[in-house]
């Protein structure tokens, strides 16, 4: 009985595609512990090189220093909210391949409407549980 029920263990975690934890990721968030929130996540996850900025502009500099592989930014910040943010990374050559999930407590349409047309990858609404971010970023990281 127990070798049947390792099995069927080993079948649910071989269904799922294992995440790519081998990456560079950037948390943007004004708010501290939303960013340890975030980033104690992505570390129960298995990433490791995770790089916090506190708004839009240290995201920008951090970009210019350092390759960045997927950006994960809340959207309302001072000195530049996360819209912001993403519009200057799809606008520029260098950055705009950068994978983007954008976490908000702006659930209005017509601004998720707005970040899908500027080109976000995933968008999730707070409160948020670490399961619906494990699944973004299953979701993000499986588009190559």
């Amino acid at each position: 009985m127990k070798r049947d029920l390792h099995d069927e263990e080993n079948t649910k975690t071989s269904s799922t595609m294992p995440l790519n934890t081998n990456i560079r990721v950037l948390i943007v968030d004004d708010f501290a512990t939303m960013r340890k929130i975030i980033k104690n996540i992505l570390i129960q996850l298995g990433f490791k090189d995770i790089v916090e900025a506190q708004d839009g502009v240290d995201a920008l500099e951090i970009l210019k220093k350092q390759r960045i592989d997927l950006i994960i930014s809340d959207w309302n910040m001072p000195k530049m909210t996360g819209l912001d943010l993403l519009k200057a990374v799809r606008s520029n050559e260098d950055f705009k391949g950068i994978k983007f999930i954008m976490v908000t407590a702006e659930s209005q349409k017509e601004n998720v409407i707005e970040a899908i047309k500027n080109g976000v990858n995933q968008y999730v609404i707070k409160p948020f549980t670490p399961k619906t971010l494990q699944e973004k970023l299953e979701k993000i990281l499986e588009e190559r």
